[in-house]
């Protein structure tokens, strides 16, 4: 159950709306440690000095700003902590703002503002305010003696029974982010670089590869789970050969023969998918409403089998082989029908 790792309120005008704080993400990284290869002992580390090798304890450890090459200015801990913002545990709103003026690139970190049960109304009515008129707050506030600018959005609710959520991100501040002007090797802004016909090309690509929606859910980190699948297969005793490296092929040179070819791969994919939702229609309706449950049985059971056995007979998803052997005789009871 996420906890919350911040309590205050949000402050707009004379209103105050008790809020807590939850992080939005939860990351999936694969931790590796370090270890010693000939006995699998684990690695420390150790903080030494530079000037002789010697392990220094951290009591004997101050901080220092290099001015100069080996040139350091000495800052102490009180001399920083006289210089902590206040804080207020206040989420101060200095402004509202579109969501289209907002650039993406100075989003830091997303989290969830949850009201007190005893604001749950102040906090709907600033929500809904919000959702209506398309506007996001601009705000300040202090977190573990850091001070950090935040924007403060209403997310709309998924499902009809659900109720719209305050996300607020911290942001970066203007001098954090790298100019553009900085950037070296861009094409000048004059510059004619593409033709009329190669233009349509590119446009009639974006349109083949458009989707309705975004949906995040059908997208995967595929390295992490190929990581963890090596992972499980090791810690079950398989040997495990490393794949062939992928041919990336010959580097096209002909922009308009490359983009020709990829709006034809894009729409041959589309018509292949939309081909393969048209047979799966009269399976579902024949089978009944299990329908869909045993076709997600059958590809995990597939993807299991390509992947190999894994620990207690499961794959990394959890199927069983069970699910797996199942998959033949659904087929054909679906082919039959």
């Amino acid at each position: 159950m996420p906890r919350p790792i911040w309590s205050g309120s949000i402050s707009f005008g004379l209103v105050n709306v008790p809020v807590k704080l939850f992080s939005a993400v939860s990351a999936q990284d694969v931790r590796f440690h370090q270890l010693r290869k000939s006995d699998s002992s684990r690695i420390r580390q150790k903080r030494v000095s530079a000037a002789d090798g010697e392990e220094v304890p951290y009591d004997d450890i101050v901080k220092g700003y290099e001015i100069a090459p080996e040139s350091y200015v000495i800052i102490e801990p009180e001399e920083l902590a006289g210089l902590d913002p206040k804080a207020t545990q206040s989420i101060d709103i200095e402004e509202f703002v579109d969501l289209d003026q907002i650039d993406p690139i100075y989003y830091e970190h997303p989290y969830y503002l949850v009201p007190d049960k005893r604001a749950e109304k102040a906090y709907a009515l600033l929500t809904e305010a919000m959702l209506r008129t398309n506007k996001v707050a601009i705000a300040r506030f202090v977190m573990r003696t850091k001070q950090y600018l935040a924007a403060v959005r209403p997310a709309a609710p998924k499902g009809d029974g659900d109720r719209p959520v305050l996300v607020l991100s911290t942001m970066l501040y203007a001098d954090e982010v790298v100019p553009v002007e900085r950037l070296e090797a861009l094409p000048a802004a004059g510059d004619d670089l593409v033709t009329d016909r190669e233009l349509a090309m590119a446009k009639s690509l974006i349109e083949s590869l458009t989707a309705e929606q975004f949906e995040p859910e059908k997208y995967h980190d595929t390295y992490r789970e190929r990581v963890l699948e090596l992972i499980e297969a090791k810690a079950a005793g398989e040997t495990v050969s490393a794949p062939a490296p992928v041919d990336s092929g010959a580097r096209v040179v002909d922009l308009m023969a490359a983009l020709e070819a990829s709006v034809k791969a894009a729409k041959e994919r589309r018509a292949a998918g939309a081909s393969a939702d048209v047979e799966a229609e009269p399976a579902s309706s024949a089978t009944g409403d299990d329908a869909p449950a045993r076709r997600s049985r059958s590809k995990t059971g597939a993807r299991s089998a390509a992947s190999g056995p894994s620990p207690s007979g499961s794959s990394a998803d959890g199927s069983s082989g069970e699910e797996a052997d199942d998959k033949p005789a659904k087929s054909r009871r679906r082919r039959s029908a």
